[in-house]
């Protein structure tokens, strides 16, 4: 056993079992596949580590927490418009854990997790701390989400989202509101108005499901 301090990032599908609802165990599970080997190919030439997959989940290593938000961010954002991937949440604590087999172990491991738990379908959040090691990096900004109480942390945990600087809201995703997959409202393949709202859908499919029910799907 060996003892580290690194940036524990954890990337997952959001709402994966709406997903797999909607489309079907072989489609999510190539969803998964591809988004896993996304992630893994944006190491290439970097610090950072792919430590393992769970589920739809990958867990990664930086050695400082700045290379982690930027590669949060490009997970999020640019890497679901180029590979077709759904909505994917991020979040990342630095720390101290205990590398053992390949894989660490520790407060700071589990605290990265229950954060990525927190995070929203696109977003990179990450704790106070880790955003104070990091405070000023090129073209991103921190938007304070409070303090949280997360579970099994005994304390509550002050959270800040990333985002990029001067970034326009008609650059976000939309997310199909039956599979929660990541949608680009300009190549949506349908597109809804529900009580004044619109929504955009990835699949005729899931369009023809909002239709039917609508009330099922609006939270």
């Amino acid at each position: 056993m060996t003892s580290v301090t690194a940036t524990f990032l954890f990337a997952d599908i959001a709402g994966f079992t709406a997903l797999t609802e909607a489309h079907g165990d072989e489609q999510a599970a190539r969803l998964v596949g591809d988004f896993c080997d996304a992630v893994d190919a944006e190491l290439a030439g970097t610090s950072a580590r792919l430590v393992k997959t769970i589920g739809d989940a990958v867990m990664l290593t930086f050695p400082e927490p700045a290379a982690a938000v930027l590669l949060g961010l490009r997970i999020t954002r640019e890497l679901m418009r180029e590979h077709g991937a759904p909505a994917v949440r991020v979040g990342l604590h630095h720390g101290d854990a205990v590398q053992r087999g390949g894989d660490y172990y520790g407060a700071a491991v589990n605290l990265a997790a229950r954060v990525s738990g927190e995070a929203t379908a696109g977003e990179v959040l990450l704790t106070g701390s880790t955003a104070a090691l990091a405070p000023q990096i090129d073209g991103v900004i921190y938007e304070p989400r409070g303090r949280q109480t997360l579970r099994n942390v005994r304390e509550p945990v002050e959270l800040f989202a990333a985002s990029r600087a001067g970034g326009s809201r008609h650059d976000a995703l939309a997310t199909d509101p039956v599979c929660r997959m990541a949608v680009d409202p300009d190549n949506a393949a349908g597109r809804l108005m529900y009580e004044g709202t619109a929504f955009f859908f990835c699949t005729l499919t899931c369009a023809g499901q909002f239709a039917t029910h609508p009330e099922r799907y609006i939270r």
